[in-house]
């Protein structure tokens, strides 16, 4: 049966979540870029961006019990979680456990999801991060237009951009329906495919008003994969 999101703990624990693996890191991205982190990344999504970088997410993974894998979350010692994919929306039984985290243990926590996915599921005070799919990704037609309305304060979109073309369309966005975001607005350039000092130049002339971030765990972790 599927879960609901905003099911009680005593019911949710006993659940399962198809899990790709949790590890410890270093938060690469966004406004917590450089903080320790623990990750719980999800196996599936329904989108196939032409440049993801963790495809094997969409099918590997093991069926593990939330109660368990709270414990597990527990015992790394750092309050602050990220829950990832694939896709975590696809699976509903994720929002209790974040919850959970957050209310009953004080942990900073944040979900970062696709974009094509209801996020009003997800309840304060967890954060949505909001990966805005533009044209160079093949997923753009995929988004749920509503979920611009449903950001709230503390929120982060998140845009890759592709080439001159994806920017442009970031541009669109961010002086259009995201002028009044009232998060983090956070552009960053597809990594190997567009120069991100390139990237940097175009946020400058443009005076846009976004964050351009860079991949950090790419730079400290070239190649690697999983775990990072």
């Amino acid at each position: 049966m599927r879960a609901a999101a905003g099911e009680s703990w005593e019911t949710a624990r006993t659940r399962r979540l198809r899990v790709a693996e949790v590890f410890l890191s270093i938060q690469g991205e966004g406004s917590r870029a450089g903080l320790p982190t623990v990750f719980l990344r999800l196996t599936g999504c329904a989108l196939r961006c032409r440049w993801c970088d963790t495809a094997w997410a969409f099918t590997e993974g093991t069926w593990r019990g939330v109660g368990e894998l709270v414990e597990e979350l527990l015992g790394y010692g750092v309050p602050r979680l990220c829950a990832t994919g694939g896709e975590p929306l696809l699976q509903p039984s994720v929002v209790p456990l974040l919850r959970h985290l957050a209310d009953d243990h004080g942990w900073d926590v944040a979900i970062e999801t696709g974009g094509d996915q209801d996020i009003s599921i997800v309840p304060p005070p967890i954060v949505r991060i909001v990966d805005i799919k533009l044209p160079g990704s093949g997923m753009a037609e995929r988004m749920d237009p509503q979920n611009v309305a449903r950001l709230r304060p503390g929120d982060e979109v998140k845009m890759i951009a592709g080439d001159r073309r994806d920017y442009e369309r970031a541009r669109e966005l961010i002086r259009g329906p995201l002028a009044r975001c009232p998060g983090h607005v956070l552009l960053g350039a597809v990594h190997g495919e567009l120069d991100a000092g390139l990237l940097a130049d175009w946020v400058l002339e443009d005076r846009l008003p976004a964050r351009v971030q860079l991949q950090l765990h790419k730079l400290l972790w070239p190649g690697r994969e999983r775990g990072a």
